[in-house]
């Protein structure tokens, strides 16, 4: 069996211009792997350490001590072990760090490390990743969650809610839902452009114009699905990343303060309306009895997904699970910190009946991993952002590969 012969860090730049950890490693036959880790721009409180090196650098946000962790500390105690068990190496770096939240050497080093060991495995063997990680099991490409307008943290423009989204359902082939979406994509930007609004497009690919409330956007998107022609076709979802807006026990937003049951019924009132299918992040990650209130209203109707509120996070999750809060989940590795520990929670999330959404982060890269991972634990959805930007068509080319390579398209129904 190979073994684990070389590894090496560097510090290389996201998306947004900040820097983040590139992880190459080598093995004794000669295979190699490399990842390069993502990074949030809304991130839950709970989620694991992304280690920056806060000097003078890049304002503070510079890597490399994460870079050094992982050329010197990891590499002491890796080194020479055995490439295919992936969870060994897992618990090394769990251990190696002893922390919760990879406090000491940074979730950005051990992911980095953990991504590269896996691609380095599938290499060895001469088989794609989501095969490596997935085995026979891994038959289902996911239903793209296409951000096409940006809100929130994710843009400057006065729209409390983070993302609108455009899911296409009923299709045959991941291709066709790709085609769906861009040719909406495409009459969006004409339709920004009628109405003199801005086509400028936020850290994650989609426009970010100035509109006056977040029921605007909804219908802009109802208006270009009905042009493209895909009325029945396509839902919407909402990341509301509501923790943003959460002060002293009420939501802000809209001008207006709303409560917890407030803000539910606006959810209510919104689905009744629109063809919502799923609301991300509707509460806060601390409004923890208010997500067992808005899982009761609308938990058997719609998706209800936690981001903040779960952080990939297997035992979060689990207490979620147990109190009936939320009932999807969104699947972040850089919330947890290694590859393992990302699967034992989709697999924690699948036995107990919650949907999992494969997510990019707002600062990305060319890697296109997440692709691959979604496959390979049948996540069924995947966020990854509009269909601009080399970092976000990085992942949807990639799951076109896929599909060319299996011939099928199997994707979650609603």
């Amino acid at each position: 069996m190979p073994v684990i012969e070389d590894i090496q860090a560097y510090e290389v730049l996201d998306s947004r211009a900040n820097p983040t950890v590139k992880v190459q490693i080598k093995l004794s036959d000669g295979s190699m792997g490399e990842a390069i880790v993502p990074s949030g721009a809304s991130t839950g409180s709970k989620e694991a350490l992304e280690l920056r090196d806060g000097d003078e650098r890049f304002d503070g946000k510079g890597v490399l001590k994460a870079v050094n962790h992982v050329n010197e500390s990891i590499a002491n105690v890796i080194l020479g072990m055995d490439a295919f068990r992936q969870s060994q190496v897992d618990n090394v770096l769990r251990e190696l760090d002893g922390t919760k939240n990879y406090a000491r050497l940074g979730a950005n080093a051990t992911l980095g490390v953990s991504m590269a060991l896996a691609r380095a495995g599938a290499n060895a063997l001469k088989i794609p990743l989501y095969r490596y990680l997935g085995g026979v099991n891994a038959n289902v490409l996911p239903v793209p969650m296409c951000n096409i307008i940006n809100g929130g943290a994710h843009a400057d423009n006065g729209i409390d809610f983070q993302e609108f989204m455009i899911m296409p359902f009923g299709f045959t082939r991941f291709k066709e839902a790709l085609r769906c979406v861009c040719e909406i994509y495409a009459i969006l930007k004409k339709e920004l452009q009628v109405l003199g609004y801005s086509t400028a497009l936020g850290d994650e690919g989609g426009f970010a114009p100035h509109l006056a409330d977040n029921t605007e956007p909804i219908e802009l998107l109802m208006s270009c699905i009905k042009k493209a022609g895909y009325e029945n076709r396509v839902k919407i979802a909402l990341d509301v990343a509501s923790s943003e807006f959460f002060k002293e026990g009420k939501y802000h937003l809209e001008g207006k303060t709303f409560s917890t049951q407030d803000l539910i019924k606006r959810y209510e009132e919104l689905c009744a309306k629109y063809p919502i299918c799923s609301i991300e992040d509707g509460l806060a990650e601390d409004d923890l009895e208010g997500w067992v209130k808005l899982t009761e209203a609308l938990g058997d109707k719609i998706q209800l997904v936690g981001d903040d509120l779960f952080v990939t996070n297997e035992d979060i999750l689990r207490e979620g699970i147990i109190k009936k809060m939320a009932n999807a989940v969104l699947i972040k590795p850089n919330q947890i910190g290694t590859v393992t520990q990302t699967m034992r929670t989709v697999r924690l999330a699948q036995r107990n009946h919650y949907k999992c959404i494969m997510s990019h982060r707002s600062g990305e890269s060319e890697d296109s991993f997440i692709s691959d991972f979604a496959v390979a634990l049948n996540t069924g959805q995947i966020k990854t952002g509009a269909l601009a930007r080399g970092e976000r068509t990085a992942k949807y080319n990639r799951l076109l590969e896929i599909e060319r390579e299996n011939d099928e398209f199997l994707g979650e129904r609603f």
